[in-house]
């Protein structure tokens, strides 16, 4: 078992790249939404 297997993402087949660049595509996306979305509403935009 893989110690990606042990944390949040706990299914078989969790520490496979492709999942692994899937959940940091997801994180980085919502993270660039937050800061588009700050600057947006601080009128900086």
């Amino acid at each position: 078992m893989s110690d990606l297997d042990r944390g949040i993402m706990k299914f078989k087949g969790a520490d496979k790249p492709v999942m692994v660049a899937a959940s940091a595509l997801m994180v980085f996306a919502g993270i660039t939404i937050l800061i588009v979305w700050a600057l947006t509403s601080a009128y900086a935009i």
